[in-house]
Protein backbone atom coordinates (compact mmCIF):
# COMPACT_ATOMS: atom_id res chain seq x y z
CA UNK A 1 0.00 0.00 0.00
CA UNK A 2 1.69 3.59 -0.62
CA UNK A 3 -0.30 6.26 0.10
CA UNK A 4 0.83 10.30 -0.79
CA UNK A 5 -0.18 13.54 0.65
CA UNK A 6 2.01 16.60 -0.06
CA UNK A 7 6.15 15.46 0.88
CA UNK A 8 4.16 12.89 3.07
CA UNK A 9 3.65 8.86 2.18
CA UNK A 10 2.87 5.84 4.09
CA UNK A 11 3.77 2.92 2.85
CA UNK A 12 3.60 -1.11 4.17
CA UNK A 13 6.55 -2.13 2.69
CA UNK A 14 8.90 -3.26 5.74
CA UNK A 15 11.93 -3.11 3.41
CA UNK A 16 11.79 0.70 3.58
CA UNK A 17 11.28 0.90 7.24
CA UNK A 18 14.02 2.97 9.38
CA UNK A 19 14.06 0.60 12.17
CA UNK A 20 16.98 2.73 14.28
CA UNK A 21 14.35 5.38 14.05
CA UNK A 22 11.14 3.16 15.19
CA UNK A 23 13.01 1.29 17.66
CA UNK A 24 14.33 4.39 19.36
CA UNK A 25 10.98 6.28 19.45
CA UNK A 26 8.99 3.12 21.25
CA UNK A 27 11.84 2.03 23.30
CA UNK A 28 12.97 5.61 24.24
CA UNK A 29 10.07 8.37 23.46
CA UNK A 30 6.47 6.04 23.86
CA UNK A 31 5.16 5.67 27.34
CA UNK A 32 3.50 2.08 25.86
CA UNK A 33 6.26 0.20 25.39
CA UNK A 34 9.29 1.66 27.47
CA UNK A 35 12.66 -0.61 26.85
CA UNK A 36 11.44 -2.82 23.95
CA UNK A 37 14.00 -4.44 22.31
CA UNK A 38 14.90 -3.69 18.45
CA UNK A 39 14.52 -7.56 17.71
CA UNK A 40 10.76 -7.24 19.02
CA UNK A 41 10.49 -4.23 17.27
CA UNK A 42 11.26 -5.78 13.87
CA UNK A 43 9.05 -9.17 14.87
CA UNK A 44 6.34 -7.07 15.72
CA UNK A 45 6.19 -4.90 12.04
CA UNK A 46 6.73 -8.30 10.33
CA UNK A 47 3.88 -10.26 11.72
CA UNK A 48 1.21 -7.53 11.52
CA UNK A 49 0.06 -5.16 8.72
CA UNK A 50 2.37 -1.90 9.23
CA UNK A 51 2.39 1.53 8.03
CA UNK A 52 5.97 3.67 7.57
CA UNK A 53 4.89 7.39 7.81
CA UNK A 54 7.71 9.34 5.67
CA UNK A 55 8.33 12.75 5.09
CA UNK A 56 10.39 12.77 1.56
CA UNK A 57 12.98 9.91 2.74
CA UNK A 58 12.95 10.22 6.46
CA UNK A 59 10.83 7.73 8.45
CA UNK A 60 8.74 10.58 10.52
CA UNK A 61 5.76 7.99 11.90
CA UNK A 62 4.56 4.71 12.27
CA UNK A 63 1.46 2.18 12.98
CA UNK A 64 0.75 -0.90 13.03
CA UNK A 65 -2.48 -3.11 12.96
CA UNK A 66 -2.49 -6.56 14.43
CA UNK A 67 -5.31 -8.38 12.74
CA UNK A 68 -6.84 -11.43 11.03
CA UNK A 69 -8.14 -9.32 8.20
CA UNK A 70 -11.43 -11.13 9.02
CA UNK A 71 -12.78 -10.04 12.38
CA UNK A 72 -10.75 -8.04 14.22
CA UNK A 73 -7.93 -5.53 14.04
CA UNK A 74 -6.30 -4.07 16.94
CA UNK A 75 -4.31 -0.84 16.15
CA UNK A 76 -1.06 -0.43 17.82
CA UNK A 77 2.44 1.86 17.85
CA UNK A 78 0.89 4.75 16.40
CA UNK A 79 3.03 7.58 16.63
CA UNK A 80 4.26 10.73 14.96
CA UNK A 81 7.42 12.84 15.25
CA UNK A 82 6.19 15.78 18.10
CA UNK A 83 7.90 17.86 14.99
CA UNK A 84 5.46 17.17 12.58
CA UNK A 85 2.64 16.56 15.20
CA UNK A 86 -0.71 19.32 14.44
CA UNK A 87 -1.35 18.95 10.57
CA UNK A 88 -3.30 16.39 10.55
CA UNK A 89 -0.70 13.83 9.43
CA UNK A 90 -1.93 11.25 12.34
CA UNK A 91 -5.32 11.29 11.56
CA UNK A 92 -4.27 11.00 7.20
CA UNK A 93 -2.26 8.06 8.33
CA UNK A 94 -4.81 6.16 10.50
CA UNK A 95 -7.77 7.44 7.93
CA UNK A 96 -5.33 5.65 5.14
CA UNK A 97 -5.46 2.56 6.72
CA UNK A 98 -8.44 1.80 8.26
CA UNK A 99 -9.78 2.75 4.18
CA UNK A 100 -7.38 -0.65 2.96
CA UNK A 101 -9.74 -3.15 1.46
CA UNK A 102 -8.29 -6.11 3.26
CA UNK A 103 -9.19 -4.63 6.48
CA UNK A 104 -13.33 -3.84 5.52
CA UNK A 105 -16.25 -5.61 6.59
CA UNK A 106 -14.56 -6.83 10.45
CA UNK A 107 -16.59 -7.14 13.21
CA UNK A 108 -14.67 -4.86 15.75
CA UNK A 109 -11.20 -2.52 15.70
CA UNK A 110 -9.86 -2.02 18.80
CA UNK A 111 -6.83 0.55 20.55
CA UNK A 112 -5.86 1.60 23.52
CA UNK A 113 -4.91 4.92 24.32
CA UNK A 114 -3.70 7.44 27.31
CA UNK A 115 -4.33 10.86 25.27
CA UNK A 116 -5.08 10.31 21.66
CA UNK A 117 -8.79 10.17 21.51
CA UNK A 118 -9.64 13.36 19.84
CA UNK A 119 -7.88 11.96 16.77
CA UNK A 120 -9.56 8.54 16.77
CA UNK A 121 -12.87 9.89 17.73
CA UNK A 122 -12.56 11.96 14.93
CA UNK A 123 -12.21 8.85 12.76
CA UNK A 124 -15.26 7.07 14.03
CA UNK A 125 -13.90 5.44 17.20
CA UNK A 126 -15.44 4.89 19.84
CA UNK A 127 -14.80 4.80 23.54
CA UNK A 128 -15.44 1.41 25.56
CA UNK A 129 -18.91 2.02 27.18
CA UNK A 130 -19.08 -1.67 28.39
CA UNK A 131 -16.06 -2.80 29.83
CA UNK A 132 -17.55 -6.06 31.51
CA UNK A 133 -16.62 -7.78 28.03
CA UNK A 134 -13.22 -7.08 28.16
CA UNK A 135 -10.21 -8.89 29.52
CA UNK A 136 -6.18 -8.72 29.47
CA UNK A 137 -3.45 -10.34 30.71
CA UNK A 138 -0.77 -7.49 31.26
CA UNK A 139 2.82 -6.89 31.60
CA UNK A 140 4.02 -3.92 32.04
CA UNK A 141 7.27 -4.65 33.03
CA UNK A 142 8.04 -7.48 30.26
CA UNK A 143 10.68 -5.26 28.42
CA UNK A 144 12.97 -4.76 31.33
CA UNK A 145 11.78 -0.54 32.05
CA UNK A 146 9.51 0.94 34.74
CA UNK A 147 6.19 2.23 32.77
Amino acid sequence: MQWTKGPYRVTTDTGEFQFDVIHRYLSEVAYWSPGVAREKVERAARHSLAFGLFERDAQIGYARMITDCATFAYLADVYVLETHRGQGIARAMVAALQALPDLQGLRRWSLATRDAHGVYEALGWERVTDTTLFMQRHFPDVYGAKA
